[in-house]
């Protein structure tokens, strides 16, 4: 009886334990079949890399941290293959928009003004400077004015010459009075017109040699010839440069003074390439110098030099300013500012909107919140910290203006792996290495 309960025991739970294996392995198969269902139906949404949410330039095929632990970020194929959109069109969520802190402008059309502001250098008016020769040989009998940075008014005797030539053209000329005094009641007319322009030639040698009018009406009333011969200052000014002493002998090569008018200054200054197309003849200047200090000086601008300097690749200009005080000496350094009467009305942005990549300038377009399109732009003159833009914009049209560098690194990325997954697409612009690099991994 015991051997019998025995063997149905047995049996009972032989049979049990087929049964369990039969229906685990049942089950077992039908997981496997909802596994690879799963699978598959999650296959088209499965991440094509992960990305550092620090960098967008760093990323992994495989879920992993950072070195702050912060998860890498999927990035998905659909959010890249549309067709309808331009490559490189990034779609950020608004809270993360947010936390980036992404800023906005709107493309618009101002007036653009500027002002050039660069350091100069006081000058002679070239045109007011004097130079003076003397018109015969001789020996500086006298010198009335010896001393440079004095002040002399046009006509001021300025020293007194011998010249054994200045002798002889007074000697013909007293002759030739005397000719006419004797020859005038003459009947014959053509020796009175000889005696005459006799006299009128002498006069015409002496008046050409510089000789004073005050020394030739003494000349012609008393008939005595002076040993020497003064000169006089032909402008008013400031003696810059005294070329000869007295009893020195000097030729029409010598210099004797160097006289300037200081009553109108010149100013020259260098600007740069950029802010040449702003500024033309007339604009109006102003002027300030440490060596007077509290006071503005206005003038305007009279030349643009038509060459560029070698070494700083500026462009010379030539400011005009009074100077009926004498305050502005030359060689003085100051402080200049052009207020540029150039006006531009055009289509601006701010000038940190754009990306520059070296290769062409451009912009992140805002197409819906937190989708931003990378274009291509075409820029033009800028001042104030705004830009005109060519080409590329449309007025009314929305652009980023901060932050914009890490969703164009995103944006890059996506057109990589468009152009990765697509060759057939059009390449707007040659992958680096970094980008190929990044292509691949998208595709481990």
């Amino acid at each position: 009886m015991n051997k019998s309960m025995l063997f149905i025991v047995i049996f009972t739970l032989m049979v049990g334990i087929g049964g369990g294996y039969w229906l685990a392995g049942s089950y077992w198969q039908a997981d496997i079949q909802l596994h690879e269902e799963n699978t598959r139906a999650s296959d088209s949404n499965e991440p094509l890399f992960y990305r550092n949410p620090m960098n967008p330039t760093i990323t992994s095929p495989v879920p992993t941290k950072d070195s702050m632990g912060m998860d890498y970020i999927p990035v998905y194929a659909d959010d890249s293959s549309r067709t309808d959109e331009p490559i490189g069109t990034v779609t950020i969520d608004p809270n993360t928009v947010q936390n980036m802190g992404v800023r906005i402008a709107v493309v618009k059309k101002d007036i653009l003004s500027h002002v050039v502001r660069t350091v100069g250098r006081v000058a002679y008016d070239e045109e007011r400077i004097v130079r003076l020769h003397p018109k015969v040989e001789g020996w500086i009998e006298t010198l009335r004015v010896d001393k440079t940075g004095e002040k002399v008014k046009k006509d001021q005797d300025l020293l007194s010459i011998y010249s054994p030539q200045l002798v002889v053209s007074q000697q013909e000329y007293i002759l030739a009075l005397n000719n006419l005094k004797g020859l005038e009641q003459s009947p014959v007319e053509d020796i009175r017109r000889g005696a005459e322009e006799l006299v009128s030639s002498s006069l015409e040698r002496l008046k050409l040699l510089d000789v004073p009018k005050h020394q030739i009406h003494d000349l012609t009333a008393d008939h005595n010839i002076h040993k020497s011969l003064h000169i006089h200052s032909p402008a008013s000014g400031i003696v810059v440069n005294i070329g000869a002493r007295e009893g020195q002998y000097v030729t029409p090569a010598t210099e004797i003074y160097m006289i300037a008018d200081l009553s109108e200054v010149w100013v020259f200054a260098d600007i740069y390439e950029n802010e040449l197309p702003w500024v033309k003849t007339g604009d109006l200047v102003e002027m300030q110098l440490t060596g007077i200090p509290g006071r503005i000086f206005r003038g305007h601008l009279a030349f643009i030099y038509p060459y560029a300097e070698a070494k700083t690749r500026t462009i010379k200009v030539r400011l005009e300013f009074g100077n009926k005080e004498l305050l502005l000496k030359p060689d003085m350094f100051a402080e200049i500012t052009i207020y540029a009467s150039q006006q531009l009305s055009a289509l601006v942005i701010p000038s940190e909107a754009i990306i520059r990549s070296g290769v062409r300038d451009k912009v992140l377009v805002v197409r819906s919140p937190g989708k931003f399109e990378p274009r291509s732009i075409t820029t033009g003159l800028a001042a104030d910290g705004k830009i005109t833009i060519l080409e590329g914009l449309e007025e009314g049209e929305e652009i980023v203006t901060s932050s914009q560098f890490l969703i164009d690194s995103e944006s890059r990325l996506r057109e990589a792996t468009a152009k990765m997954m697509d060759p057939a697409t059009p390449r707007t612009e040659p992958l680096s290495p970094l980008q190929i690099e990044q292509g691949y991994h998208q595709h481990d």
